[in-house]
């Protein structure tokens, strides 16, 4: 019997895909908002796909701040947008 792959949806396209291939926004528990590559920080996660046209949408619509309910930092953006470049992801 196959595994199961863990799915997230995209909060800029709103399609769901692998949770692996997507990047991850926290609000930890302590209230920051930060990037977690592992996958394992605790805290509220939002995922958004490593394509700058889903986060040019999850920016404008204020996907992530109305998902984890607080203001995301533009050091949190500007990031996510360094990783999409890099592609450091899958």
């Amino acid at each position: 019997m196959q595994k199961k792959i863990p799915q997230r949806q995209c909060m800029g396209c709103r399609e769901r895909k692998e949770k692996r291939q997507m990047l991850r926004v926290v609000r930890c528990t302590d209230g920051e908002v930060r990037l977690d590559f592992s996958g394992k920080l605790n805290g509220r996660g939002a995922y958004v796909c490593p394509q700058k046209e889903c986060l040019v949408k999850a920016r404008k619509s204020r996907a992530l701040e109305r998902c984890l309910e607080t203001p995301i930092p533009e050091e949190v953006y500007d990031r996510m947008e360094k990783e999409m470049e890099v592609g450091s992801l899958g």
